[in-house]
């Protein structure tokens, strides 16, 4: 049995020490080591005060009760046989207890170890709280330690108490007979001093709960009221000062012996906890603030609206009018004409598929289901562009070749990127390539294509060997080698992962991912490295695991490499009066909960992060200098960070204002754009964002219950991940002006009335928030001065603009639009609505929805084959943006679209041309072009639409003259023209 038990100590050990020796060789690999030690030595110190502070005075407490036990005292016959149970194991009992205790408390403690680093290491933010005027910096830093402190410190005195009362009545220390309670001279002092070192605890405590009150949630507003700042805060005040002096008592009680005085002080701070802790501000609320309370909170509100604007980074945004037309003028659009020819059509939800069909070659590649949007400078001009990685899905493999050496050996990465036109289509609805092809080529120059780390990367993969060894990875289909079966192969050459080239480090990595390949393959050689941990948003959480990083990584050509942009977050829930929310709720556009573990009210974009897809290397660079937070960590980590002076240009170019902040910023301008106390406490100019206009019963406010999943950061921070349950509008991306602004690459949301579930809604527009999203242009590590400029603009309260939902509304009851849905459906097609765009242009809004047709048949994927527009009531659906435009505005917008070219035939999307209805793979430079056999008739479908809506507007007419005759005629050539369109979209 010794034996076993041994073997499986050791056992149990080695793969703890497996786990932590290839967590330290995976972060010195990225060079981020002192992350990882600082953490384990931080840990570890706290785990040991954690472990010290609670055993230690337990053992003593229990130790001293034992040692000054009355020697001579009578026992009751049922102490006697407790004793003579205990007393074998009374020194187990005294050292077992104290270490179990001090285990628990250390491992609870070591989870804490950021909040102390933290301390020790803050940053004022040079600003006060308006109650007490105290730096920001003592409630994000300060009071969280202290409390923590107080908290930790009176379990332990609690703990040692009850220990040493249980030790004082086993061993007749304390007697209880009759009503006659006895306790020795050594009890009474112990117990005493024991209970007044808990209440003076408990005096620290009350005194701290009063700056708390300032990050309390309440039901109007985070932070104190009218009730805590004159009843609440005082009383807290007044409770600490009678604590201390009942912790007083109990030390004249340990001197002179008498309890009734310490008893009848305990009695009074529990009738002054009552009184001034509850029923004195209960009547302050009820009586006095309740029949008044928008005159005694506006004070408090206040100081809430400052706050929350300030801690959310809303305080500067720019407010402006905006007194929006609703009539669609001819040439309207003249002044737009760089916005009007930057409209993307492109939706990036949509085109997965057609990415997938046109570009993805095999079946062991793949793109995201939704792809990204950036821009790109092409032959001078910068284009917005929606670009994918063409990255590796072992899902994918046949069953034959899915075998765990492949899946650890040969398919080890993807393979190059996918780009197209944001604002451009071909005549066949295809997207236009800037870059296609495997390898791929194009208006992106020469980079590095390999993608060794990416969103979908193998858990591992083992890769590398000596020079002159024969290829095992495949790299890529090119068609031409015979002996790899039509594969070109590849040996990695760069530097992303620990090694595995010696006997100890397979085996410690066998027993990590618990796989004999690690082990006994022969692939493993002297140069081996494994590769894991290879998610972009993975990596850049462990090597910071101080941020909050942004859920969306995506991928620009950078330097001539594929490097992963990644946003990261210092977030707080202590900044005193700002509003707390949801982050999750907040991020995934559903109800925000009070009960949420991840409530926040303070967050910066306080870094960018890059991931090289070849090397894995993580690069963090400091974005917000000015955030005490970061500079607290980058007192803690001081090598991890590096300046935003080191920032390339190019990279600059592609730095973006990220999507998660801005969620969270336009979910508190949805109330705190109002800086007028009584108009806040009214809510009569509250805002939503309306729900995604294209989604299925999207006007409903009353959205289901979600699926929530919890997930815990590197900091042990639970956060809880929401589906979406009001499915709110996504914003977009979007080069275009905003008036009173420059033409610049912006992030966009729209505002509807706030209102509650079943109210009759309405969904018109009453506010349009944009943020400069172009940090490039400036030149190396030279932010561009306009980038992060919020800009708010406002509707007269009068106007009715149409709100998206109106928008898709008129787009579905539109007579002619749904007819000619209807006849896109026909046959064997769907019609998918894509992203509604709404553009402040031609002095009102304007908006621009694609239409996709896509075959229901295996292989097929969504073609752009309509746009609709709305401007005002009124609308237009037309082949091109450019024809719906210029329908729209009296025959002539006064500007051009970017598919103003698209109404010709046979345009080439690419720089070779594939079967783009069965979207089987083909050889290296092929990139689906919008011609070639399969393919859209356009001519001829257009023809059969145009044919299908004379007939069907014949036949209407028919049944209304009550010509039978005539509407079986029509019915005749309706059907026809169905059947023609049908024949056409197959390319027969």
């Amino acid at each position: 049995m010794v034996t076993i038990i041994v073997l499986a100590a050791l056992v149990i050990g080695f793969f703890i020490f497996a786990s932590l020796y290839t967590d330290y060789a995976w972060f010195a690999q990225l060079g981020f080591q002192q992350v990882l030690t600082t953490r384990w030595i931080a840990g570890t110190l706290m785990f040991i005060a954690g472990f010290l502070g609670m055993a230690i005075p337990v053992f003593l407490s229990i130790g001293l009760a034992f040692r000054y036990r009355p020697v001579y005292a009578k026992l009751n016959s049922q102490l006697d046989r407790y004793q003579q149970v205990i007393e074998p194991l009374r020194r187990a009992v005294m050292i077992g207890i104290p270490v179990v205790l001090g285990i628990f408390a250390g491992l609870s403690t070591s989870g804490r170890w950021s909040m102390v680093l933290e301390y020790f290491n803050r940053t004022p933010f040079g600003k006060t709280d308006p109650q007490f005027g105290l730096d920001i910096g003592f409630y994000v830093f300060e009071l969280p330690f202290w409390r923590s402190i107080v908290a930790y410190s009176s379990a332990v005195v609690l703990i040692a108490g009850l220990a040493a009362l249980a030790a004082c009545y086993l061993y007749g220390a304390l007697r209880f007979g009759g009503r006659e309670v006895r306790i020795s001279r050594a009890a009474r002092i112990q117990l005493a001093v024991s209970a007044a070192l808990y209440i003076a605890l408990q005096a620290v405590s009350l005194w701290l709960d009063q700056y708390a009150a300032l990050t309390k949630s309440n039901s109007l507003i985070t932070g104190a009221q009218y009730t805590e700042v004159n009843a609440v805060i005082p009383g807290r005040e007044i409770m600490a000062g009678i604590a201390a002096i009942v912790a007083i008592l109990f030390i004249v009680t340990a001197v002179i012996g008498r309890w009734r005085i310490s008893i009848v002080g305990t009695g009074l701070l529990l009738v002054a906890a009552i009184v001034i802790g509850g029923i004195y501000p209960w009547i302050v609320q009820r009586l006095q603030v309740k029949p008044s309370e928008r005159t005694y909170e506006s004070a408090y509100i206040e100081r809430n609206i400052k706050a929350t604007r300030d801690a959310y980074g809303v305080s500067d945004v720019k407010e402006q009018n905006y007194d929006a037309t609703t009539e669609a003028s001819s040439g309207a659009l003249a002044q737009d004409a760089q916005t009007t020819a930057n409209i993307r059509l492109i939706d990036p939800k949509i085109v997965s598929d057609t990415f997938s069909q046109l570009q993805q070659y095999r079946q062991y590649y793949q793109f995201p289901d939704e792809l990204d949007v950036d821009r790109y400078d092409v032959k001078g001009e910068t284009e917005d562009t929606v670009i994918a990685v063409r990255d590796i899905d072992l899902d994918g493999l046949s069953s034959a070749a899915n075998t765990q050496y492949n899946r650890a050996f040969v398919y080890t990465h993807g393979y190059g990127v996918t780009a197209a036109f944001g604002n451009q289509r071909a005549s066949d609805g295809k997207p236009v390539f800037l870059e296609s092809g495997i390898p791929s080529n194009g208006a992106l120059g020469d980079f590095q294509q390999r993608v060794y780390f990416g969103e979908t990367s193998p858990a591992y993969s083992i890769v590398g060997a000596p020079k002159g060894s024969k290829d095992v990875e495949l790299d890529y289909p090119s068609g031409s080698d015979d002996d790899n079966g039509g594969n070109a192969t590849t040996t990695y050459s760069g530097d992303g992962g620990p090694s595995v080239g010696n006997f100890f480090n397979r085996l410690v990595y066998a027993a990590k991912f618990q796989s004999e390949q690690v082990l006994l393959s022969d692939a493993v050689n002297k140069d081996s490295q494994i590769l894991y941990d290879r998610d972009p948003i993975t990596r850049v959480q462990k090597v910071a695991p101080y941020l909050t990083v942004d859920s969306d990584a995506y991928p620009a050509i950078v330097d001539h490499r594929i490097q992963w942009v990644v946003d990261g977050y210092t977030t707080s829930d202590a900044y005193p009066y700002s509003q707390s929310q949801s982050l999750s709720d907040s991020i995934a556009g559903s109800e925000s909960s009070a009960y949420r573990t991840d409530q926040v009210n303070y967050i910066r974009n306080s870094v960018k992060a890059t991931v090289d897809a070849y090397t894995g290397k993580v690069t963090l660079y400091a974005w917000d200098t000015k955030d005490p937070v970061l500079k607290t960590w980058e007192k803690i980590f001081p090598t991890s960070v590096k300046s935003v002076s080191s920032m390339s240009a190019e990279l600059l170019d592609h730095v973006r204002y990220p999507t998660d902040l801005f969620k969270v910023q336009r979910s508190i301008l949805g109330t705190y754009h109002v800086t007028n106390a009584n108009s806040f406490y009214s809510g009569d100019d509250a805002w939503n964002t309306p729900q995604e206009p294209t989604t299925t019963g999207s006007t409903d406010t009353d959205a289901s219950a979600a699926d929530t999943s919890t997930t815990t950061n590197a900091l042990g921070a639970q956060t809880t991940t929401t589906a979406s349950k009001a499915n709110l509008q996504d914003p977009y991306y979007l080069t275009m002006k905003v008036p009173g602004q420059e033409t610049a690459y912006n992030l966009y949301t729209t505002y509807i009335p706030q209102q509650s579930a079943g109210a009759n809604n309405r969904n018109v527009l009453t506010g349009y928030l944009a943020a400069d999203s172009d940090a490039g242009g400036a030149g190396k590590g030279k932010k561009a001065s306009g980038y992060g400029k919020l800009t708010l603009l406002t509707m007269p309260k009068t106007d009715n603009i149409p709100g998206p939902a109106q928008v898709q509304n008129l787009f579905n009851s539109d007579t002619t639009v749904s007819q000619e849905l209807n006849i896109l459906k026909r046959g064997n097609s769907t019609v998918k609505q894509g992203n509604l765009l709404t553009l402040p242009v031609g002095g009102g809004f304007l908006y621009v929805q694609p239409v996709y047709v896509q075959s229901t048949s295996s292989g097929s994927y969504p073609l752009l084959q309509k746009v609709l527009v709305a401007f005002g009531d009124k609308i237009a659906f037309e082949d091109t943006l450019d024809e719906a435009l210029n329908s729209l505005f009296g025959g002539d917008s006064g500007a051009a679209a970017g598919d103003s070219d698209a109404s010709g035939s046979g345009s080439d999307s690419g720089s070779g041309s594939s079967d783009a209805g069965s979207g089987s793979d083909s050889g290296s430079g092929s990139t689906g072009g919008s011609t070639g056999s399969g393919t859209v008739d356009n001519d001829a479908l257009q023809k059969a639409l145009s044919d299908a809506k004379a007939a069907l507007q014949d036949r209407q007419d028919a049944y209304a003259d009550n010509d039978l005759v005539a509407a079986a005629e029509a019915d005749k050539r309706l059907q026809d023209a169905i059947e023609a369109a049908t024949a056409a979209e197959d390319g027969s």
